[in-house]
Parts: C-alpha cells; structure tokens; sequence
C-alpha cells in the first residue's frame, strides 16, 4: 500500500525538482507491411502507424492529468526501415521516411524513430540504400529519427560504414545548413544499440520485440541533487545510499505510468528506462548532481568517478522499483541539453576528450556535441570508432550524435529551442586519422565477446 507520505514526496518531486516522465514510446513491428511495391509498403506503414498509435497523444495526456505526473514526449518507434523497405528494390528511401512522418503527424507524437539499420557486421544492398538515404530523409522530415548501428562486443566494429557516417553526417548538416545542421540531432551512431530504448533519436523496435509494446523513460535529475543536498559532507556510502533510494521512487512513477499506458492502449508493458535525461532547464542537469557530489565544475578531475558511482547507484535502486528495467538506463550526458554542462564547456572545463572518458562509464556517449562546420568527416568518423571501441570493449551501449555546424567555429553558440537546447561549438581538431578511416574493413570481435 503506497503511504500519504509516499504520495506527498512525489508530489514534492514534481512540483519543486523537475521530476517527470520524459517519453512514452511505443514500440510498433511493422514486418506485416512488407510488400515489393514501395507505394504499397508505405500506405501499409501509415495505416498501421495510425491505427495502433491513434489513442497515444490522448491516453498520455489522461493519465498526466489523472495522475498529476508531467509526461514530456509520447514517441513511436518502430522496425528498422532497411528491413521493412529490402524488397522495395529502391535505392532511395526518402519515400519511407516521408511515410513515417506523415504517420507521425497524424497521431500527433513528438518523434518516431527507427529509419535505420543494423550493420555491425555488414551491409545488404537494402542498409547501403538506407545509408545513402540518411541526408535526403532527414532533411525532408520533421519528426523522423534515424540510427545506425556499425558495432558490437559480439561483432567487432564495421570501419566501412564508420567511414561512410563521418560523410553522411557532414551531408546532412549542409542540408539543414538554414537550421545550424539541425538534421544531425536526429542521428545517432550506435554500438551495442539496444531494441528497446525509448529514447529518441536512436529508438526502434527490434526483431525481438513483440508487435506492439510501451516503453517509459523516466527523469529526475533535480530530483536527485535535492537529495543529495540533503546529505552534504557525507561518505560516498551514504551519497551512494541516498541515490539509490531516490532513483527507487523516481523509478516506482515510471512504473505506475507504463502499466497505465500499456491496460489503456491494449499493448504489451516492454520496459521502464531508469536514463537520467536531463534538459536545458535550470536544476534538471546531470552536471549539477556531478557539482552536489564534489566536482567544483563538471568536467574537472574526479567527473568520471562522480559520475560512474552516480550510473551504478541509479541502477541499483531502478532495478529494485521495476521488474521490467530496460532500454539505457543511465545517465545520459548530452551536452547541449543540460544546463551544467553548457556552463561547464563555456567555463573551458569540460572538452571532447574528457567526455569520451566519462562516456565509459555511463549512457549513452557523445551526446548533442556541436563541432565546426569545416570538421573534415574523417575526424567525424574516428571520434565515432573511439566510441564505438569503447562499447564493444566494456560490453555497453554507446553513441554519438554529432553536429557539424555549417559556417560555425569553436566557441560559438547555436540555439536550437525546446529540448535540443544551445550547442556550444567545441574544438574536434583537423586532422590526424585519414589514415586509419582509410583502411576499411572490420575491427575483429573481442576475445570478451566470444563467449559461447
């Protein structure tokens, strides 16, 4: 039985410390859509879209009044593309994105996610059309996200396609030049991507995934610092102690709101992401948790330890409010989504290299960093190797979502509004790994991923 003062300490998160559900996302296959006729696949993609998703938008907004919990985004997800569109025989899939964002429009979600393509190992001529797509797509779509995944720890990492993104991204962001490159917001680069991550823009429901589930992502960064603060001075056992505590609650709201959503939309409960997903907003920011802990200013030496006792006790405490953790379940370090962080690059304290460092220890990577625009795309793509080895080494989910921003150098700022928040250009160097980008092939399989 939840007591009144459980009641009254959650009404106290969401009123005074920013506590609310970040996204509803559903995850919808769409394996029945596949027809060799692209016109055919795509009316069968936008009907099956706005069938299922046709009551997310309102349920979401029932139970946030019903409840009195804030619920952000409601999102779709969906089947990687370069599966449902192979047998179209196209060599451009602009089309299907636009069928998704037509979808996406209809039902009135923030995002849908999952024009994509899993090539940890290799391309089909389907993933190289999708690839080739990417800059065209994203460009030509609001609400559509991408991802692609070039590897794993079970895999080894595909040098080929990290090649080819380091091009892509810098071809997207001169296609939404106008907008600061604003189409590389909606691409991420995976390693170790998960099939049921909720959280936009790398989402998508994978083949192991049923055919219509709920997946929640949850935050409460101010939450946490309040707690913290609460036990200033104190051990690491007794800061450890209080987060896991804290992130039990956050986690139990998650919870209540995914069983809600699931009964109401009649669709299978997947799984509660426990990520601490920040915003631009003042006291919502991961930095600011670092900062309570002990760091003077978030990148300064001790981040990376502050910041992986943070990952590890969300986890513990999370795992502990929900049978059905999933997704990232982290802490995510976006930089320009984050109050404290934005501070802490403007402060010159926190730099590309020190992030990759804290990207070991927690979700998701190099997240929302902004670059200049003249960033030769081999640099592009040898920062994300560096994080793809990071994963495929420590058996973890990493990432990158790069924005190389046109006519822009280090220093300068670029507003993108709403969630996406301000991106401070940082210095990504010039040079250095044309020779490495040049070879191709495939990095091998650890010995840790060979395991059967």
């Amino acid at each position: 039985m939840i007591s009144k003062y459980e009641v009254l300490d959650t009404i106290k998160m969401i009123e005074t410390q920013n506590l609310d559900v970040r996204t509803i996302t559903m995850g919808i296959s769409l394996v029945d859509c596949i027809s060799s006729d692209a016109k055919v696949c795509c009316d069968q993609i936008k009907r099956k879209i706005t069938t299922k998703a046709k009551d997310l938008v309102r349920v979401g907004e029932d139970i946030a009044r019903e409840f009195g919990v804030p619920i952000v985004n409601k999102r779709i997800s969906v089947t990687p593309i370069s599966t449902i569109a192979a047998s179209s025989g196209f060599s451009d899939y602009t089309c299907f994105a636009r069928a998704l964002d037509e979808a996406a429009a209809d039902t009135g979600v923030n995002f849908i996610g999952g024009f994509g393509a899993l090539v940890q190992k290799g391309q089909t001529n389907s993933d190289i059309a999708l690839i080739r797509s990417l800059p065209s797509a994203l460009s030509q779509t609001q609400r559509v996200c991408a991802f692609v995944n070039v590897g794993g720890t079970k895999s080894g990492i595909n040098m080929d396609v990290v090649a080819k993104m380091g091009h892509v991204i810098k071809d997207t962001a001169n296609l939404t030049k106008e907008q600061g490159g604003i189409g590389c917001t909606k691409l991420v680069v995976f390693a170790n991507a998960v099939q049921d991550n909720p959280f936009m823009a790398g989402a998508f429901c994978g083949e192991g995934e049923p055919e219509c589930a709920i997946n929640v992502g949850v935050s409460g960064p101010g939450v946490i610092k309040s707690a913290l603060e609460e036990v200033k001075g104190e051990s690491f056992d007794v800061v450890a102690e209080t987060i896991k505590k804290t992130a039990f609650r956050v986690t139990r709201v998650g919870q209540l709101v995914a069983k809600e959503a699931s009964e109401r939309l009649g669709a299978s409960f997947g799984i509660v992401d426990l990520s601490l997903a920040p915003t631009p907003a003042v006291g919502d920011s991961v930095a600011r948790i670092l900062e309570e802990i002990g760091v003077d200013v978030c990148g300064n030496h001790g981040t990376t330890a502050a910041l992986a006792m943070l990952n590890d006790a969300v986890k513990k405490g999370g795992v502990m409010a929900s049978s059905h953790v999933g997704g990232l379940s982290g802490a995510f370090i976006p930089v320009s989504e984050d109050e404290g962080m934005i501070a802490a690059v403007k402060a010159g304290a926190l730099s590309l290299e020190k992030l990759e460092a804290m990207s070991c220890v927690c979700s998701v990577g190099l997240d929302m960093v902004a670059v200049p625009g003249s960033t030769p795309a081999s640099v592009i793509s040898a920062i994300i190797a560096d994080e793809a080895a990071i994963g495929m080494i420590n058996n973890k989910t990493t990432a990158v979502r790069i924005i190389p921003v046109p006519g822009a150098d280090v220093g300068q700022v670029y507003e993108y509004g709403g969630l996406l928040g301000s991106a401070i250009v940082m210095d990504a160097g010039s040079g250095g790994c044309e020779r490495l980008i040049e070879r191709g092939g495939r990095i091998p399989t650890p010995l840790q991923g060979i395991r059967n």
